[in-house]
Protein backbone atom coordinates (compact mmCIF):
# COMPACT_ATOMS: atom_id res chain seq x y z
CA UNK A 1 0.00 0.00 0.00
CA UNK A 2 1.01 3.13 -0.72
CA UNK A 3 0.64 6.65 1.23
CA UNK A 4 -0.41 9.81 -1.16
CA UNK A 5 0.02 10.99 -4.29
CA UNK A 6 1.99 10.29 -7.57
CA UNK A 7 5.88 10.88 -7.42
CA UNK A 8 8.38 10.58 -10.46
CA UNK A 9 11.03 8.51 -9.53
CA UNK A 10 14.58 10.54 -10.58
CA UNK A 11 15.99 8.57 -13.23
CA UNK A 12 12.99 6.63 -14.32
CA UNK A 13 10.44 8.85 -16.09
CA UNK A 14 7.77 6.76 -14.44
CA UNK A 15 5.90 6.79 -11.25
CA UNK A 16 4.81 5.12 -8.52
CA UNK A 17 1.87 5.47 -7.83
CA UNK A 18 0.29 6.09 -4.21
CA UNK A 19 3.98 6.99 -2.81
CA UNK A 20 4.04 9.82 -0.15
CA UNK A 21 7.89 9.77 -0.26
CA UNK A 22 9.75 11.83 -3.01
CA UNK A 23 11.75 9.92 -4.98
CA UNK A 24 10.47 6.99 -3.70
CA UNK A 25 11.98 3.62 -6.07
CA UNK A 26 11.99 -0.29 -5.47
CA UNK A 27 15.50 0.24 -7.16
CA UNK A 28 17.42 0.90 -3.91
CA UNK A 29 20.47 3.08 -5.69
CA UNK A 30 18.51 5.40 -6.98
CA UNK A 31 17.20 6.37 -3.75
CA UNK A 32 21.08 6.25 -2.51
CA UNK A 33 20.74 2.93 -1.03
CA UNK A 34 22.51 -0.05 -0.69
CA UNK A 35 20.08 -2.17 -0.86
CA UNK A 36 21.37 -3.81 1.99
CA UNK A 37 19.29 -5.19 4.66
CA UNK A 38 18.53 -2.86 7.99
CA UNK A 39 21.00 -3.60 10.47
CA UNK A 40 19.47 -4.04 13.61
CA UNK A 41 20.93 -5.01 16.98
CA UNK A 42 19.10 -6.36 19.96
CA UNK A 43 15.64 -7.72 20.23
CA UNK A 44 14.71 -7.50 16.70
CA UNK A 45 16.85 -8.57 13.26
CA UNK A 46 15.99 -8.59 9.93
CA UNK A 47 16.01 -12.07 8.63
CA UNK A 48 15.49 -11.58 5.17
CA UNK A 49 14.29 -9.68 2.10
CA UNK A 50 11.30 -11.47 0.49
CA UNK A 51 11.00 -9.42 -2.29
CA UNK A 52 12.66 -7.13 -5.03
CA UNK A 53 16.17 -7.01 -6.88
CA UNK A 54 17.87 -7.81 -3.57
CA UNK A 55 16.29 -11.12 -2.21
CA UNK A 56 17.20 -14.23 -2.52
CA UNK A 57 13.41 -15.50 -4.28
CA UNK A 58 14.14 -13.53 -7.19
CA UNK A 59 10.71 -12.45 -7.79
CA UNK A 60 11.00 -9.76 -10.45
CA UNK A 61 12.24 -12.91 -13.10
CA UNK A 62 9.56 -15.24 -11.79
CA UNK A 63 6.78 -12.83 -10.99
CA UNK A 64 7.64 -9.59 -11.97
CA UNK A 65 7.97 -7.98 -9.14
CA UNK A 66 10.22 -5.55 -8.67
CA UNK A 67 8.26 -3.46 -5.85
CA UNK A 68 5.80 -3.87 -3.64
CA UNK A 69 4.15 -3.47 -0.22
CA UNK A 70 2.40 -5.67 2.93
CA UNK A 71 2.49 -8.41 2.79
CA UNK A 72 -0.95 -9.77 4.87
CA UNK A 73 -0.68 -13.53 6.02
CA UNK A 74 -2.50 -16.50 6.99
CA UNK A 75 -2.69 -20.09 7.05
CA UNK A 76 -4.80 -21.20 3.98
CA UNK A 77 -5.31 -24.88 6.16
CA UNK A 78 -3.37 -26.79 3.18
CA UNK A 79 -0.41 -26.45 4.48
CA UNK A 80 0.77 -23.11 2.77
CA UNK A 81 0.61 -19.62 4.46
CA UNK A 82 -0.54 -16.97 2.06
CA UNK A 83 0.79 -13.44 1.38
CA UNK A 84 -1.23 -10.64 0.23
CA UNK A 85 0.81 -7.31 -0.87
CA UNK A 86 -0.64 -3.75 -2.13
CA UNK A 87 0.46 -1.79 -4.65
CA UNK A 88 2.71 -3.80 -7.00
CA UNK A 89 5.61 -2.61 -9.79
CA UNK A 90 7.48 -4.21 -12.48
CA UNK A 91 9.81 -3.09 -15.21
CA UNK A 92 8.37 -1.33 -18.19
CA UNK A 93 8.05 -3.37 -21.11
CA UNK A 94 8.50 -0.16 -23.21
CA UNK A 95 11.70 1.42 -21.94
CA UNK A 96 10.11 4.65 -23.24
CA UNK A 97 7.49 4.59 -20.74
CA UNK A 98 10.04 4.79 -18.10
CA UNK A 99 12.26 2.29 -16.08
CA UNK A 100 9.52 1.24 -13.45
CA UNK A 101 5.92 0.99 -14.38
CA UNK A 102 3.48 -2.26 -15.06
CA UNK A 103 1.36 -1.63 -12.00
CA UNK A 104 -1.12 -3.89 -10.07
CA UNK A 105 -3.12 -2.78 -7.32
CA UNK A 106 -2.60 -6.21 -5.61
CA UNK A 107 -0.98 -9.61 -5.55
CA UNK A 108 -0.28 -12.69 -4.05
CA UNK A 109 2.22 -15.47 -3.07
CA UNK A 110 2.44 -18.83 -1.69
CA UNK A 111 4.84 -20.11 0.50
CA UNK A 112 5.36 -23.64 2.25
CA UNK A 113 9.06 -22.60 4.24
CA UNK A 114 9.19 -23.68 7.94
CA UNK A 115 11.98 -22.81 8.29
CA UNK A 116 12.01 -19.08 8.70
CA UNK A 117 15.36 -18.56 10.51
CA UNK A 118 17.19 -18.27 6.92
CA UNK A 119 14.02 -16.87 5.21
CA UNK A 120 10.78 -16.99 3.85
CA UNK A 121 10.58 -19.22 0.35
CA UNK A 122 7.79 -18.00 -2.29
CA UNK A 123 6.58 -21.13 -3.62
CA UNK A 124 4.22 -19.57 -6.16
CA UNK A 125 1.82 -16.91 -6.92
CA UNK A 126 -1.55 -16.57 -9.37
CA UNK A 127 -0.44 -15.37 -12.74
CA UNK A 128 -2.20 -13.83 -15.65
CA UNK A 129 0.75 -14.38 -18.29
CA UNK A 130 4.07 -16.85 -18.01
CA UNK A 131 5.84 -15.04 -15.11
CA UNK A 132 3.75 -12.07 -13.83
CA UNK A 133 1.60 -12.34 -10.86
CA UNK A 134 -2.14 -11.18 -11.71
CA UNK A 135 -3.66 -8.06 -10.15
CA UNK A 136 -6.66 -10.28 -7.85
CA UNK A 137 -8.82 -7.70 -7.50
CA UNK A 138 -8.92 -4.99 -10.28
CA UNK A 139 -9.04 -1.01 -9.24
CA UNK A 140 -10.28 1.71 -11.69
CA UNK A 141 -6.77 3.23 -10.91
CA UNK A 142 -8.43 6.63 -11.61
CA UNK A 143 -7.58 9.27 -8.37
CA UNK A 144 -11.12 10.64 -6.94
CA UNK A 145 -12.82 7.59 -8.39
CA UNK A 146 -11.14 4.69 -7.11
CA UNK A 147 -7.09 4.64 -7.73
CA UNK A 148 -6.66 0.80 -5.99
CA UNK A 149 -7.53 -1.63 -4.34
CA UNK A 150 -5.46 -2.84 -1.06
CA UNK A 151 -6.17 -6.09 0.98
CA UNK A 152 -5.76 -5.39 4.93
CA UNK A 153 -6.34 -8.75 6.22
CA UNK A 154 -7.21 -12.47 5.06
CA UNK A 155 -8.29 -15.87 6.77
CA UNK A 156 -9.43 -19.26 5.47
CA UNK A 157 -12.40 -20.48 6.82
CA UNK A 158 -13.77 -24.19 5.99
CA UNK A 159 -11.29 -24.43 3.01
CA UNK A 160 -12.73 -21.04 1.68
CA UNK A 161 -10.03 -18.17 1.20
CA UNK A 162 -11.47 -14.70 2.33
CA UNK A 163 -9.64 -11.46 1.83
CA UNK A 164 -10.60 -7.83 3.36
CA UNK A 165 -9.65 -5.40 1.07
CA UNK A 166 -10.46 -0.99 1.35
CA UNK A 167 -11.11 0.75 -2.39
CA UNK A 168 -8.85 3.75 -2.33
CA UNK A 169 -10.83 6.64 -4.11
CA UNK A 170 -7.99 9.01 -3.68
CA UNK A 171 -4.56 9.98 -1.39
CA UNK A 172 -4.54 12.72 1.13
CA UNK A 173 -1.62 14.23 3.42
CA UNK A 174 1.13 12.04 4.29
CA UNK A 175 -0.67 8.99 6.03
CA UNK A 176 -4.12 9.41 5.07
CA UNK A 177 -6.41 8.48 2.42
CA UNK A 178 -10.19 8.13 1.92
CA UNK A 179 -11.68 5.36 0.96
CA UNK A 180 -15.55 4.32 -0.77
CA UNK A 181 -15.68 1.05 1.01
CA UNK A 182 -13.91 -1.78 2.50
CA UNK A 183 -15.27 -5.57 1.70
CA UNK A 184 -14.94 -9.23 1.46
CA UNK A 185 -13.66 -11.27 -1.56
CA UNK A 186 -13.89 -14.75 -1.45
CA UNK A 187 -11.56 -17.69 -3.64
CA UNK A 188 -12.40 -21.57 -3.69
CA UNK A 189 -9.17 -22.18 -5.25
CA UNK A 190 -6.41 -21.39 -3.35
CA UNK A 191 -6.44 -17.75 -4.18
CA UNK A 192 -5.95 -18.14 -7.86
CA UNK A 193 -9.47 -16.11 -8.57
CA UNK A 194 -11.47 -13.94 -6.79
CA UNK A 195 -14.70 -13.01 -6.14
CA UNK A 196 -15.80 -10.01 -4.63
CA UNK A 197 -19.06 -9.93 -2.74
CA UNK A 198 -20.97 -6.33 -3.29
CA UNK A 199 -23.10 -6.74 -0.14
CA UNK A 200 -20.03 -6.15 1.97
CA UNK A 201 -19.33 -3.52 0.31
CA UNK A 202 -22.49 -1.71 0.44
CA UNK A 203 -22.82 -1.82 4.04
CA UNK A 204 -19.15 -0.70 4.66
CA UNK A 205 -19.53 2.38 3.25
CA UNK A 206 -18.36 5.35 5.60
CA UNK A 207 -21.37 7.00 4.84
CA UNK A 208 -23.36 4.14 6.24
CA UNK A 209 -21.59 4.80 9.41
CA UNK A 210 -18.84 2.41 9.62
CA UNK A 211 -16.12 4.75 9.24
CA UNK A 212 -14.53 1.99 11.60
CA UNK A 213 -13.88 -0.77 10.21
CA UNK A 214 -12.17 0.22 6.64
CA UNK A 215 -9.24 -1.37 7.71
CA UNK A 216 -9.06 -5.15 9.11
CA UNK A 217 -7.46 -7.68 11.04
CA UNK A 218 -8.79 -10.96 11.67
CA UNK A 219 -8.49 -13.59 13.98
CA UNK A 220 -10.78 -16.85 14.73
CA UNK A 221 -10.85 -17.93 17.93
CA UNK A 222 -13.23 -19.91 20.34
CA UNK A 223 -16.08 -20.32 17.69
CA UNK A 224 -15.81 -16.60 16.46
CA UNK A 225 -14.07 -15.02 13.71
CA UNK A 226 -13.46 -11.51 15.14
CA UNK A 227 -12.75 -8.63 12.78
CA UNK A 228 -10.90 -5.89 14.51
CA UNK A 229 -11.40 -2.46 12.22
CA UNK A 230 -9.83 1.05 12.33
CA UNK A 231 -10.49 4.20 9.74
CA UNK A 232 -8.88 5.08 6.77
CA UNK A 233 -5.09 6.20 7.28
CA UNK A 234 -2.88 5.60 10.00
CA UNK A 235 -3.95 8.07 12.57
CA UNK A 236 -6.99 5.95 13.89
CA UNK A 237 -7.79 3.20 17.01
CA UNK A 238 -8.47 -0.06 16.80
CA UNK A 239 -12.16 -1.41 17.02
CA UNK A 240 -13.69 -4.86 17.37
CA UNK A 241 -16.66 -6.97 15.62
CA UNK A 242 -17.15 -10.60 15.56
CA UNK A 243 -19.06 -13.10 13.36
CA UNK A 244 -20.06 -16.88 13.06
CA UNK A 245 -17.59 -18.26 10.68
CA UNK A 246 -20.63 -19.01 8.80
CA UNK A 247 -21.93 -15.96 8.06
CA UNK A 248 -18.83 -14.10 7.54
CA UNK A 249 -20.76 -12.76 4.42
CA UNK A 250 -23.36 -11.19 6.40
CA UNK A 251 -23.04 -8.01 7.11
CA UNK A 252 -26.14 -8.14 9.63
CA UNK A 253 -24.62 -10.89 11.71
CA UNK A 254 -21.73 -9.35 13.06
CA UNK A 255 -21.39 -8.04 16.51
CA UNK A 256 -19.73 -5.08 17.71
CA UNK A 257 -17.70 -4.49 21.59
CA UNK A 258 -18.83 -1.44 22.91
CA UNK A 259 -15.33 -1.03 24.20
CA UNK A 260 -16.67 -1.52 27.96
CA UNK A 261 -18.86 -4.85 28.80
CA UNK A 262 -21.07 -5.55 25.70
CA UNK A 263 -21.74 -6.89 21.98
CA UNK A 264 -24.14 -5.34 20.10
CA UNK A 265 -25.80 -6.55 17.14
CA UNK A 266 -25.45 -5.00 13.30
CA UNK A 267 -24.76 -1.60 14.09
CA UNK A 268 -21.17 -0.71 13.75
CA UNK A 269 -21.59 2.96 15.52
CA UNK A 270 -21.54 1.17 18.39
CA UNK A 271 -18.14 -0.22 18.34
CA UNK A 272 -15.91 1.16 21.20
CA UNK A 273 -12.30 1.89 21.19
CA UNK A 274 -10.17 -1.04 22.22
CA UNK A 275 -6.56 -0.32 21.34
CA UNK A 276 -6.01 3.67 21.35
CA UNK A 277 -4.48 5.31 18.11
CA UNK A 278 -2.72 6.10 16.08
CA UNK A 279 -2.50 2.29 15.30
CA UNK A 280 -1.66 1.63 11.59
CA UNK A 281 -1.62 -1.84 9.70
CA UNK A 282 -2.65 -4.30 12.68
CA UNK A 283 -1.85 -7.64 12.77
CA UNK A 284 -3.55 -10.05 15.60
CA UNK A 285 -2.40 -13.31 16.39
CA UNK A 286 -2.67 -15.90 19.36
CA UNK A 287 0.60 -16.67 20.51
CA UNK A 288 0.95 -20.04 22.79
CA UNK A 289 4.68 -19.25 24.21
CA UNK A 290 2.87 -15.89 25.94
CA UNK A 291 -0.68 -17.64 26.17
CA UNK A 292 -2.43 -14.89 25.33
CA UNK A 293 -2.51 -12.41 22.21
CA UNK A 294 -0.04 -10.26 20.46
CA UNK A 295 -0.79 -6.73 18.29
CA UNK A 296 1.44 -5.84 16.46
CA UNK A 297 1.43 -2.10 14.21
CA UNK A 298 3.03 1.08 13.42
CA UNK A 299 2.39 3.81 15.94
CA UNK A 300 2.61 7.61 15.88
CA UNK A 301 6.77 7.66 15.58
CA UNK A 302 6.37 5.27 12.04
CA UNK A 303 7.77 2.58 15.14
CA UNK A 304 6.87 -1.15 15.03
CA UNK A 305 5.15 -1.76 18.66
CA UNK A 306 3.70 -4.51 19.68
CA UNK A 307 0.77 -5.22 22.63
CA UNK A 308 -0.40 -8.57 24.60
CA UNK A 309 -3.62 -9.39 25.99
CA UNK A 310 -5.19 -12.30 27.64
CA UNK A 311 -8.49 -11.05 25.92
CA UNK A 312 -9.10 -9.47 22.36
CA UNK A 313 -11.85 -7.16 23.88
CA UNK A 314 -9.52 -5.36 26.39
CA UNK A 315 -6.54 -5.45 28.86
CA UNK A 316 -4.41 -4.79 26.15
CA UNK A 317 -0.69 -3.78 27.58
CA UNK A 318 1.24 -0.75 26.91
CA UNK A 319 3.29 -0.72 23.72
CA UNK A 320 6.71 -1.85 23.73
CA UNK A 321 9.06 -0.96 20.44
CA UNK A 322 10.46 -3.45 18.41
CA UNK A 323 11.65 -1.57 15.49
CA UNK A 324 12.62 1.73 16.23
CA UNK A 325 11.95 3.72 13.44
CA UNK A 326 14.99 5.94 14.40
CA UNK A 327 16.70 2.98 13.23
CA UNK A 328 14.52 2.10 10.59
CA UNK A 329 13.31 5.57 9.44
CA UNK A 330 11.22 3.85 6.53
CA UNK A 331 9.28 1.12 7.80
CA UNK A 332 5.87 0.66 8.27
CA UNK A 333 2.96 -2.43 8.58
CA UNK A 334 4.39 -5.69 10.53
CA UNK A 335 2.01 -8.78 9.76
CA UNK A 336 2.96 -11.38 12.14
CA UNK A 337 3.53 -14.96 10.44
CA UNK A 338 1.08 -17.50 11.60
CA UNK A 339 3.74 -20.34 11.86
CA UNK A 340 5.44 -18.10 14.59
CA UNK A 341 6.58 -20.83 17.63
CA UNK A 342 8.05 -20.41 20.90
CA UNK A 343 9.78 -17.72 21.63
CA UNK A 344 10.26 -16.68 17.47
CA UNK A 345 7.91 -13.92 16.11
CA UNK A 346 8.28 -13.70 13.20
CA UNK A 347 6.61 -11.04 11.02
CA UNK A 348 6.52 -9.45 7.58
CA UNK A 349 7.48 -5.16 7.44
CA UNK A 350 8.18 -3.02 4.17
CA UNK A 351 10.44 0.06 3.88
CA UNK A 352 9.87 3.06 1.74
CA UNK A 353 13.73 3.54 1.21
CA UNK A 354 13.69 0.53 -1.36
CA UNK A 355 9.60 -0.34 -1.74
CA UNK A 356 10.15 -3.73 -0.43
CA UNK A 357 9.15 -6.08 2.13
CA UNK A 358 11.50 -8.03 4.11
CA UNK A 359 11.02 -10.91 7.01
CA UNK A 360 11.79 -9.64 10.22
CA UNK A 361 12.44 -11.89 13.79
CA UNK A 362 11.63 -10.85 17.27
CA UNK A 363 12.75 -12.91 20.48
CA UNK A 364 10.04 -12.29 22.80
CA UNK A 365 11.52 -12.93 25.62
CA UNK A 366 14.26 -11.03 25.16
CA UNK A 367 11.98 -8.21 24.20
CA UNK A 368 10.44 -8.81 27.69
CA UNK A 369 6.65 -8.42 25.88
CA UNK A 370 4.49 -8.16 28.93
CA UNK A 371 2.87 -11.36 29.88
CA UNK A 372 -1.10 -11.79 28.99
CA UNK A 373 -3.30 -10.65 32.31
CA UNK A 374 -6.96 -11.34 32.13
CA UNK A 375 -8.89 -8.38 32.15
CA UNK A 376 -11.64 -7.69 35.23
CA UNK A 377 -14.44 -6.54 33.39
CA UNK A 378 -17.79 -4.71 35.44
CA UNK A 379 -20.60 -6.50 36.28
CA UNK A 380 -22.89 -7.42 32.93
Amino acid sequence: MAGTGSVTMPGTGSALPGSSEPGVTPIPWLNGQDGRLPGLKGTTTAVSHLTGLMGPNDTVPRFSVLGTDLGIMWDNGNGQVLAAFGDTFGFNRNPLCGLVGDWRSNILFRSSDRNLGNGMSIDSAPLDRPHHARELIESRKVNGVEVTTIPTAGIAVGGVQYLDFMSVRSWGAPGEWHTNFSALASSVDNGETWTVHPLTARLNEPLSGNTNFQMGAFIEHDGWVYRFGTPSGRNGAAHLARVRPESLLDPIAYEYWDGIAAWTPSDPKAAGVVIPGPVSELSVAYNEHLGGFVALYTDATNSIVARTSAALESGWSAPTVLVDSRDVPSVYGAFIHPWSSGENLYYLASTWSDYNVMLLHTDIDAARLPKPVTPVRPPA
